[in-house]
């Protein structure tokens, strides 16, 4: 009866088997399916799209990190450039501006035209460096000079009161770029402030044993450091003078009328004109000849004129 019972069950285990082993291939064949169908659409996705999260690993992070290195590079050109930007229309610029005017006036107005400027330069925010004035007088013709520092605010108001007295015939404007050089001197007063204050707090030190040679180099130091920082000081207020106001040199020559040379042109008269000037040269450049002659005929004129007369003398003699 056991026989019996083994026999027909084994059949069935083996049916079972079989179901079981075509499930599990149906089961995998549909798990290949979908992984090819989300390959294809991740494939056909566009270039745009989110990409997945890379594997753990090694390898993955050297692909997200050259996934994303281009972005990473865009981003930080654009936050250097913008840095950049920022900096140029923080950066402050010094500039030395110098003005040069040439100006003309009426001869007979020319130092009243010069001392109304200068006036004016008095009640601006005006630094006079230097004026001269030369009057006209038959030999020359007067021209006048003025020099000065302005604030820019009162530098319009300065060529507003020039042009009312005076014909401005050219004007000239140059600027020099200072902005390094202050820069440099700010960066070492910094520098130096610093160290001399290093230094008296050292000579203020009662905790620190020190020899007395010590300390005269640190006084000797010191000393040597507070007389280059006031040079560098000075220094800064030069280019403070240079950069904060403008320097504008006027130049004042008086106006001349410009005369045609073909109306009432008459060479008889021009010649008569000039009669006396030509003759004065021509006896001027006689007596110049003469004077420059005469020693060579003292020389040499008279020496040979004496020899020509004794041998005129012998010749006679023995014809006679």
């Amino acid at each position: 009866m056991s026989r019996r019972t083994l026999s027909m069950s084994t059949p069935r285990a083996a049916v079972r088997h079989r179901a079981g082993a075509v499930l599990l291939a149906l089961a995998a064949a549909l798990s290949l399916a979908g992984c090819d169908r989300q390959r294809s659409a991740e494939s056909a996705a566009p270039a745009s799209a989110s990409m997945p999260a890379p594997p753990m690993g090694y390898g993955g992070a050297m692909k997200a990190q050259r996934a994303s290195a281009p972005q990473a590079e865009i981003a930080a050109s654009q936050s250097d450039e913008a840095r950049g930007g920022s900096g140029e229309t923080a950066l402050q610029r010094f500039l030395a501006v110098r003005q040069d005017l040439n100006v003309e006036v009426p001869a007979e107005q020319l130092a009243d035209a010069w001392g109304k400027v200068r006036d004016l330069c008095g009640t601006l925010k005006c630094e006079l460096l230097s004026s001269s004035l030369l009057r006209e007088t038959p030999q020359q013709p007067g021209n006048a000079l003025l020099e000065m520092r302005v604030e820019p605010a009162d530098v319009d108001k300065l060529l507003g009161g020039l042009a009312g007295v005076a014909n401005v015939v050219s004007h000239t404007t140059t600027s020099e770029d200072k902005t390094s050089e202050v820069i440099d001197v700010e960066a070492r007063i910094k520098n130096r402030t610093e160290f001399r204050d290093s230094l008296r707090v050292m000579l203020r030190d009662t905790v620190t044993k020190r020899t007395m040679a010590d300390l005269l180099a640190i006084q000797r130091t010191l000393s040597d450091t507070q007389a280059e920082l006031d040079a560098i000081a000075t220094q800064r207020k030069v280019l403070a003078q240079q950069t904060s106001k403008q320097h504008i040199q006027i130049q004042f020559t008086p106006k001349r009328a410009l005369v045609s040379g073909s109306d009432g042109y008459s060479p008889m008269a021009h010649a008569l004109r000039n009669a006396g000037d030509v003759l004065a040269e021509s006896v001027g450049a006689l007596i110049t000849f003469v004077a420059a002659a005469l020693p060579w005929l003292l020389l040499v004129v008279l020496p040979v004129g004496w020899l020509v007369r004794v041998l005129w003398r012998r010749r006679r003699a023995k014809v006679a």
